[in-house]
């Protein structure tokens, strides 16, 4: 059973309600001075400054109007206060937008009717949205859902989200879709030659697995999603401080990300041919633990020193990764919570991303401000790769020094992809601060500027 068992969008299809006012700062003196004597009159002696909302009453003391400023309707998190903050009822703006701009004021609303209510109860937003244009709807719930999927799995404690609670929830997709779903798990992962990810997980009581999904026409391009899943990062051995481990269940939002694009790639039906790969473990402490020193295997033949047994993601990701790129995929996409430097770099709530592709690069920034979800690129810097240097195998799976540090971890990475067009993306996937759509928890961050960059190259 998928975690959320139904979405709601707040958004429906018409165009009855009450008259809503979506309004461009920069265009409130113009718009005010078209309003009616009455209405210009209660906005200025009510002290509107032709920001956020107000609220307009009718003749007979009902709802009549409601109008909101923002800095910008293309923003695809303008009105994500409204559906929580407006009075329970329909409402339909009152001029006509294009579908680009109503798909964005349509998210926008939606995602900021998200509540993670799984274990309390909270109040629903009961503000609609109605809409005429049918397309523009369509877009945005399927653009909402895979944000809900993300949030709600990396909201979701460890308790209820170990590796084969995971496995649930893709196996869910895969028979949502009609796609194949197939797992290695456990001691079945040193047979099929993944030891990387049975090492890390191995400590567990939890069985680590790789998780496998297939969807779409085998003669399609190919593209693959790979996941970071580590259900719960205790740091191994070199266990991590009380503070640095309180919110360690969303060390999985790599895989909650793949999920959420896999999720958008099948509801679109894009033509291509996806697999998903997640690679998922409990990174715990027992007597069976991986240790500082030891020298590990991988799935491409590479062995590698551990100098910390809390650069563990990097480690079950080369086991996938090397999977991956063994059928030479047009696109190779891993999406993981990797390192604290990418948000030293970039901070929190700009997500860094490396590629071997340049003009991906700059096109996938693009994408992203254009649907405000911005990414940054960041440079493989192969001077660095020095710094991966092991004196008695093939790489260290962590560096000492501080600088850099997202820059070694693809670098490392990088190591395992051979020529493969390849997208590594290193997220947060947690929201500090509240901001409007954008509530405190499981964040999706680069999913959107991600799907719509498919989108355009692989849609006919």
């Amino acid at each position: 059973m998928s975690v959320r068992a139904a979405i709601t969008t707040q958004l429906i299809h018409g165009q009855q309600g009450i008259p809503l006012s979506l309004i461009e700062k920069a265009d409130y003196e113009r718009w005010l001075a078209e309003q009616s004597a009455s209405t210009s009159n209660w906005l200025k002696n009510s002290g509107y400054k032709g920001s956020g909302t107000a609220l307009i009453p009718a003749a007979d003391g009902a709802l009549g109007q409601v109008v909101f400023a923002c800095e910008s309707l293309d923003d695809f998190f303008a009105c994500g206060q409204l559906a929580s903050t407006l009075p329970a009822g329909i409402y339909t703006p009152d001029r006509a937008f294009d579908t680009n701009q109503l798909t964005a004021i349509a998210f926008s609303w939606g995602v900021g009717a998200y509540r993670f209510d799984r274990y309390t109860e909270k109040a629903s937003a009961e503000a609609l949205l109605a809409l005429p244009d049918a397309l523009a709807i369509a877009e945005a719930e399927r653009l909402i859902e895979g944000t809900f999927r993300v949030r709600d799995l990396i909201n979701t404690p460890a308790a209820d989200m170990m590796p084969q609670d995971l496995s649930a929830q893709v196996k869910a997709l895969a028979d949502e879709f009609n796609a194949d779903f197939d797992e290695i798990v456990g001691d079945a992962l040193l047979q099929e030659n993944y030891p990387m990810i049975h090492a890390v997980g191995r400590a567990s009581a939890h069985a680590p697995r790789l998780l496998d999904l297939h969807w779409g026409d085998e003669n399609h391009p190919k593209v693959t999603l790979v996941g970071k899943g580590i259900c719960f990062d205790t740091g191994g051995l070199n266990l991590k401080p009380g503070e640095a481990m309180r919110y360690m269940k969303k060390d999985m939002g790599g895989a909650a990300h793949t999920v959420g694009l896999a999720y958008l790639i099948m509801a679109a039906n894009l033509p291509v041919r996806l697999r998903l790969l997640i690679p998922a473990a409990d990174n715990a402490v027992s007597s069976d633990s991986f240790r500082p020193g030891d020298v590990l295997n991988t799935r491409k033949g590479l062995t590698v020193e551990i100098d910390n047994t809390d650069a563990e993601g990097r480690l079950v990701l080369c086991d996938a990764l090397a999977e991956g790129a063994s059928e030479k995929p047009e696109l190779m996409i891993d999406f993981a919570t990797l390192t604290g430097a990418c948000r030293v770099a970039l901070g929190t709530e700009l997500p860094g991303f490396f590629t071997n592709q340049q003009q991906l690069a700059g096109d996938l920034m693009q994408v992203g401000e254009q649907v405000s979800d911005p990414v940054w690129n960041l440079p493989l810097h192969k001077a660095y790769k020095d710094a991966l240097k092991s004196d008695i195998a093939d790489l260290v799976n962590s560096v000492p020094t501080p600088f850099g540090g997202a820059i070694t971890a693809a670098l490392y990475l990088e190591a395992f992809v051979d020529n493969t067009p390849w997208v590594h993306f290193d997220v947060m996937a947690w929201n500090r601060r509240s901001l409007p759509g954008r509530p405190v928890g499981g964040e999706a961050m680069g999913l959107r500027a991600m799907f719509n960059y498919l989108r355009n190259r692989f849609a006919d």
